[in-house]
């Protein structure tokens, strides 16, 4: 049917497996006859509802099943909600990989960690670089400005017409380093003719524009002198490399030397020094175990933790519980980042926690500190206006997200009808006359628990939610097969009740497992003692409900002697 269609009408099909109603797990594919690429790879980070994962990775069973027909896979630019997923889909998807240098270099650690970089077919590109994959598409790497260097916006020529995806950007006219967004080459883009635009929608609420990242050095430097006499510190995202310039050339201007703490800090600082991205004299940065020696004025170090992670570096410091620092009166914390959505709990924990320990902390809400990275309305206005897209499917944001930035779209003269808000898991035919969905591919994520990619399904999820509202009830029975005789009974809680408290309940609990066993036949060679077991849970769970409206787990275990 679908082959059919192909030869009467040529359609290209836009496949969302992420970033569609949700922030991060970036990833769409565009297939067209026999050739699918795929525009970024990222991770999401779980929630509250997902107890013990680690990561979230875009669900990849359409591609798997596609692999021969996958030409490869293109990066806008190197953050973790674009490329983190790389590591595990690879290894399903063995194809080249595109990206800026940066981008390259900050996924190398990724692939190095899991031992496959030696195996992948990594590709180094530029800004207005043209790559041909397969027989349909070329994508062209289009400069734009965002909070981490390298990033690009994608121009696709397809066999239907050409599809713009921006990537994240901003429109910055003062970057502190590298060129300012190309908009001469978006706009020649738009006059050419744009079928398709497919834009972030991340400050699609935000009026007006984004603030310059060279803001927010002006307003560190009137901190650095105003704490001349204290050590700072300054907590941000180590994949803003700008960032991290900004405050290495404070630290050289005040005669301040530069500590790196927290992992991905590290890795990332010596991935772009390595290439040139991140520059300084010799003798600027030290190690954070030579720090003991050098004075507060003298200090600046520059750690990971603006998200109050509870592993980060801050968030340990902030708990006393970082071995190489200990926190004082003397210490001035910068937190510039402002919290990712969910994140706002933990950020002002660590907060609360580095007052407590006499630190002057400032944070977004005291000072300009931090810009975001994406673009506000005005500036969504104007790729709009450059590009003057045929159809438009708004991407990169949770609904409410995408909703604002359809609206917007409709203002600047695209018609409702050719406009799309995509869902995980939608696919979109495009034409050069029309745009609309068709039958849905399977997608949504897989969990990543340490080394396993996918152990970890929605009974093991469920299992965890209730071990961890609920708490554990183990039931051991020892059982006499020969005379019939109840030999143990001992009931530990693990979670639900602090055992010494809760002795009466206990007790009863014991009471009514013996009343339940009294009414079974336990003599002789009893085989499977599934249903006496499920019997035990069920009518202790029912018992334990009426006394103290809890639910805990119940597992019971039964021991022949």
């Amino acid at each position: 049917m679908q082959r059919k269609m192909n030869q009467e009408e040529p359609a290209l099909k836009v496949i969302f497996l992420g970033g569609v109603g949700e922030i991060g797990k970036n990833m769409t594919a565009l297939e067209y006859g026999d050739d699918i690429i795929i525009i970024d790879c990222g991770v999401t980070f779980p929630g509250s509802e997902m107890p013990g994962v680690d990561l979230v990775i875009p669900d990849v069973t359409y591609l798997a099943a596609n692999r021969e027909r996958v030409k490869g896979i293109v990066l806008t630019h190197g953050h973790e909600d674009h490329i983190g997923a790389l590591p595990y889909i690879l290894k399903e998807l063995n194809v080249p990989v595109y990206g800026t240098r940066i981008t390259l270099a900050l996924l190398e650690p990724k692939l190095r960690e899991h031992k496959m970089f030696d195996n992948v077919r990594l590709n180094s590109v530029r800004p207005q670089s043209v790559v041909s994959l397969g027989a349909y598409f070329k994508v062209e790497f289009v400069n734009v400005s965002h909070s981490v260097a390298g990033s690009c916006a994608l121009s696709i020529t397809t066999p239907v017409g050409v599809v713009f995806h921006s990537g994240d950007f901003k429109v910055d006219f003062t970057p502190i380093a590298g060129n300012v967004m190309d908009l001469q080459r978006i706009a020649e883009i738009g006059q050419n003719g744009v079928l398709l635009f497919m834009c972030e929608s991340t400050n699609a609420e935000r009026p007006g524009s984004s603030m310059s990242e060279s803001t927010v050095g002006s307003s560190l430097n009137n901190i650095f002198a105003e704490n001349a006499d204290r050590r700072i510190f300054v907590a941000t995202f180590a994949s803003n490399i700008h960032r991290l310039q900004q405050i290495i050339d404070l630290a050289v201007k005040y005669k301040r030397k530069v500590a790196f703490s927290g992992r991905s800090m590290l890795n990332v600082a010596e991935v772009a020094t390595k290439i040139g991205e991140l520059k300084y004299e010799a003798g600027v940065v030290v190690d954070l175990e030579q720090t003991k020696d050098i004075e507060d004025k003298n200090l600046v170090i520059i750690t990971t933790g603006s998200q109050g992670e509870p592993m980060s570096a801050l968030t340990r410091m902030a708990n006393n519980e970082f071995n190489q620092i200990k926190l004082d009166y003397n210490d001035t914390v910068i937190i510039s980042a402002s919290p990712i959505p969910g994140n706002e709990r933990m950020v002002y924990n660590v907060i609360n926690n580095l007052y407590r320990l006499g630190v002057r902390v400032i944070y977004e809400r005291l000072a300009e500190v931090h810009v975001s990275g994406h673009a506000c309305q005005d500036e969504l206005q104007l790729m709009h206006t450059l590009l003057k897209p045929k159809f438009f499917i708004p991407v990169h944001g949770e609904f409410r997200h995408l909703k604002k930035h359809a609206e917007l779209a409709m203002k600047m003269g695209t018609p409702s009808s050719n406009i799309i808000i995509c869902d995980i898991g939608n696919c979109v035919m495009v034409t050069k006359k029309s745009m609309r969905l068709c039958d849905n591919v399977t997608a949504g994520y897989l969990l990543v628990d340490g080394l396993g990619v996918g152990d970890v399904g929605s009974s093991v999820l469920r299992d965890r939610k209730h071990l961890s509202e609920d708490g554990l009830l183990l039931v051991v029975v020892g059982i006499n097969t020969a005379s019939g005789e109840v030999t143990a009974l001992e009931i530990v809680s693990r979670g639900f009740m602090y055992t010494k408290d809760g002795d009466d309940t206990v007790e009863a609990a014991e009471s009514e497992v013996y009343k339940i066993l009294s009414n079974y036949d336990l003599k002789g060679d009893i085989g499977d003692w599934n249903p006496l077991k499920n019997t035990v849970r069920k009518e202790l769970k029912n018992f334990l409900y009426k006394k103290t409206r809890r639910n805990p787990m119940i597992l019971t275990v039964v021991v022949e002697n």
